[in-house]
């Protein structure tokens, strides 16, 4: 009986030191990943072409804006001049032209977040690979990322912020 509890024992004593090996193996560290995209000088750049993006389908929009514009106060200036036909063909043409707008709109948004996402791919795979590089040579089994809230607590000497900056050569 004695022999039993003593070979439980050991077998308990070896599977906790086991698990207790694996656990201290496995380093816990966390990053904010969107400072750390601010940080990087390409995520200005890609900022600053979606602007510029931005800026050119604003033009647009302003000038199809002022063409609408025109035309209803044309439609309204004239209208009681106007033949019935003329004024169904003028009232056609002004809801085709908003419609157009509209379009335009949701086309405008869809292409400025297709050309952001286009961007900031490679910003963030480049980061990812940062952070990854950098756990894997610090030893980190589980990097968590802030910036989603998610982690309330995290003591500072877990942060890899400085060794991806670092890693990534940025100050």
């Amino acid at each position: 009986m004695k022999n039993k509890f003593n070979y439980c024992f050991l077998f308990f004593l070896g599977v906790t030191s086991m698990f207790g090996v694996n656990a201290q193996s496995k380093k816990f560290g966390h990053i904010n990943s969107n400072d750390l995209l601010l940080l990087m000088p390409e995520r200005k750049e890609a900022e600053t072409k979606i602007q510029e993006e931005a800026k050119k389908l604003e033009q647009q929009l302003s000038t199809m804006t002022a063409e609408y514009q025109t035309k209803v106060g044309d439609y309204q200036t004239n209208s009681a001049t106007m033949t019935d036909l003329i004024k169904e063909t003028k009232g056609k043409e002004i809801q085709d032209l908003e419609k157009r707008i509209q379009d335009f709109q949701q086309n405008a948004q869809e292409s400025l977040q297709k050309k952001e996402q286009e961007l900031l791919k490679p910003i963030i795979e480049k980061a990812k690979k940062a952070i990854e590089d950098v756990a894997k040579e610090d030893g980190y089994g589980y990097v968590f990322d802030t910036s989603a809230g998610s982690v309330l607590v995290s003591p500072d000497g877990d942060n890899v912020m400085p060794l991806v900056k670092k890693k990534l050569g940025l100050k």
